[in-house]
């Protein structure tokens, strides 16, 4: 049986179905690629370019530059690379040119600040207190935070050109870590328990990137004492 639709009623239905898909974009976190296949099959490419993100309106986003050449990070529609120079210096520079392997990235335009108490000092400490308040969040979900930090540790992949990679060994080859101390920072942060080796490491539900204040470093975050009292998460609010 043959159904004919007449225009103004596809012209409806095309309408509503692209509010419908907008609406949930919005909401949600977009999640491009996976962490194992880059880190395991040595899928280096870019599958996604940040300049093909139409709404940037209240964007954040973190993953890796293609080919595990450097890191990105998205904050409020703005977006950062970094690249090493160096054992001690790198670049950020202000680009949405950038193709990234694997990448996740939500619009938030309106947040729930939430002053942690003293003992969030650690990751592991955020981790826990994160997991324990956000239970009627829906997840997985993108935070914020602003911060002062007693010291970082914050790295950027480096591979050399034309690496091969077959296992997360060799996918951190040539990569730099850099320490911080007494800086101001923005981190934004991906949280999710069902997304181990998809977008966050096997041993733990936070993949978080750190930005100076002064936005002249950034990287991915592996370790932090935070400044007791200097401490402030953004949860999501979602319409």
């Amino acid at each position: 049986m043959n159904i004919k639709i007449s225009f103004p009623i596809l012209l409806f239905l095309i309408i509503v179905f692209s509010a419908f898909n907008k609406q949930n974009s919005s909401n949600n976190v977009m999640i491009i690629g996976q962490m194992k296949d880059v880190m395991w099959k040595g899928k280096l490419q870019g599958n996604i370019n940040l300049d093909t993100i139409s709404d940037k309106e209240g964007l954040y986003g973190i993953g890796p530059v293609e080919y595990l050449s450097g890191e990105i990070l998205i904050f409020n529609g703005k977006s950062y690379k970094s690249t090493v120079l160096s054992d001690t210096t790198m670049q950020v520079e202000e680009t949405f040119t950038i193709k990234a392997p694997f990448f996740a990235y939500s619009n938030i335009t309106k947040w729930e600040k939430v002053i942690l108490p003293d003992s969030v000092i650690t990751i592991n400490d955020l981790e826990k207190y994160i997991n324990n308040t956000t239970k009627e969040l829906h997840r997985p979900f993108m935070f914020k935070i602003s911060a002062v930090i007693d010291e970082a540790m914050i790295h950027i992949v480096n591979l050399a050109e034309g690496a091969k990679v077959s296992s997360p060994k060799e996918a951190h080859e040539g990569m730099i870590d850099y320490i911080l101390n007494n800086e101001e920072v923005d981190i934004v942060g991906f949280f999710s328990t069902e997304h181990q080796s998809i977008f966050t490491h096997h041993d733990t539900y936070l993949h978080m990137h750190l930005i100076t204040k002064d936005r002249k470093k950034m990287g991915h975050l592996d370790d932090v004492r935070f400044k007791k009292g200097e401490l402030i998460l953004y949860l999501p609010q979602y319409n």
